[in-house]
């Protein structure tokens, strides 16, 4: 059977003779390429040439053709910040005095990048599409708004119930362009990627986000595609609501237990996919890494039709090329995949003696530690820094917010000593107050003053 193939019916729950794998190879593309993000996302000819790259070197079932959710935001007025290894992130918010969309710049599919994304899939469907599904991915209708309103939309949510699901229903409008232009381009998997549905709980999800992602997914289902709801982040407490949409798959990412997301999604009727860890294992592992954790996603998945195996999230820049290929070559091969799993355990007890926090009492500021993946490029991580940052300046007292990143071994450091439980994470001197979800600004000033208070 043709990988495409395998992974279609994989994502319709029908059974497969081995599991589909799909890497999601974002910015990593260029690493492939030897270009930055910003070279590689603002050139079709780069991207076309990295999904080559990697269709040969990781053999996968499936390819995201762009991860880029702010493809979108730019059109509509957000200024956007560039990285070098990350996606860009929105800078700026033009709904962050008002909803007033009709302000916005109209929306179409021919401005700014997306002509060369859409370039990029008639390309790689004409040289790939034959045997690799290829995916759309567009952004959530949650993540857009907060794009569009800032995180100001996650209060409005408590307090301006009618001009929210404005804002939501616009956004799924917004969504649903793109997803004509990319089944017309030959996309076969529209994937809606809303990291931000980590950062709420069920009632909000329920009550504001399932209406717009269902009027997404029912018109990818009228289109005659296939959907997945990807969710970066601890996503935990609304699996239940996510697999209520109507999507075809759920994704996640190391966050989430396998063992609950496979009951909560066979249940539900649903494919669902995940959830190798991208920093500790792809990005800062080894072969021998990447091929205990792809055993173990696959084990934990437990017997039945619909798993996909994929990273976690969007692949770093920088991450292993070997590590990938590593994962590719035990991909059906019960030999190796036993091999794997018998692999003696990686010594887990680094203590980072190196990282060494500061005695908290003795500062004489309070110190706001943000423990994320990267907020260059991970919408949630963005959002909570700025929540640490807005909430500093309400504050008005000494304060310092200080950012590590997972993607390095400081941040690992600081996860493991401050006992951070899910990313993105928030502490005050030392003891993790948020974790994965972004606070209310009057809480953070709250807790900054019991800090100050304690010293």
């Amino acid at each position: 059977m043709p990988n495409k193939d395998l992974l279609l019916k994989a994502l319709k729950c029908e059974q497969t003779e081995r599991t589909p794998w799909v890497p999601f190879v974002g910015v990593h593309g260029g690493s492939l390429v030897g270009v930055d993000s910003e070279a590689y996302l603002k050139s079709s000819d780069k991207i076309v040439e990295a999904l080559k790259v990697a269709a040969d070197r990781y053999r996968p079932d499936g390819l995201p053709v762009v991860f880029d959710l702010q493809l979108e935001a730019e059109i509509l007025g957000c200024q956007l910040s560039w990285a070098k290894e990350t996606p860009p992130s929105v800078a700026s918010h033009p709904l962050d005095d008002d909803y007033d969309m009709d302000s916005l710049p109209e929306f179409s599919v021919e401005k700014g990048r997306i002509p060369l994304v859409l370039d990029a899939v008639r390309r790689a469907k004409a040289e790939l599409g034959e045997d690799i599904a290829l995916y759309g991915l567009l952004t959530g209708p949650l993540t857009l708004a907060l794009h569009l309103r800032g995180d100001d939309v996650l209060l409005d949510m408590f307090d301006e119930e009618d001009e929210v699901p404005e804002l939501f229903d616009y956004c799924a409008d917004i969504a649903n362009q793109l997803v004509d232009a990319y089944i017309e381009a030959g996309i076969d998997v529209v994937a809606v990627v809303d990291p931000m549905v980590s950062q709420i709980g069920p009632g909000h999800f329920r009550d504001f986000v399932a209406k717009p992602l269902n009027k997404i997914f029912d018109h990818v289902r009228s289109k005659g595609a296939l959907s997945s709801l990807f969710v970066c982040g601890n996503a935990t407490r609304n699996l239940e609501a996510m697999c209520e949409t109507n999507c075809d798959n759920i994704s996640v990412d190391e966050n989430v237990d396998m063992v609950q997301l496979a009951k909560i999604a066979r249940n539900a009727g649903k494919s669902f996919g995940g959830n190798m860890q991208l920093t500790v294992v792809l990005l800062l592992g080894d072969a021998n890494d990447a091929k205990r954790d792809a055993v173990r996603c696959m084990d934990q998945a437990g017997e039945g039709n619909g798993f996909i195996l994929a990273p976690g999230c969007d692949l770093p820049y920088a991450t292993k090329p070997e590590n990938l290929e590593a994962v590719a070559s035990l991909i059906g091969d019960n030999y190796q995949i036993d091999i794997a799993r018998n692999l003696p355990a990686k010594d887990a007890n680094d203590s980072f003696e190196d990282v060494v926090p500061p005695d908290y009492s003795k500062e004489e500021a309070v110190i706001v530690d943000v423990i994320t993946l990267d907020s260059a490029g991970c919408a949630p991580c963005a959002y909570m820094v700025k929540a640490a940052q807005e909430a500093g300046k309400a504050y008005g007292k000494a304060i310092e917010v200080r950012e590590h990143k997972i993607t390095g071994r400081d941040g690992l450091g600081y996860m493991t000593k401050l006992g951070a439980s899910a990313i993105p994470s928030l502490c005050v001197d030392g003891k993790e107050q948020f974790a994965s979800i972004i606070p209310e600004r009057k809480d953070l000033v709250a807790r900054f003053t019991e800090a100050a208070e304690a010293k």
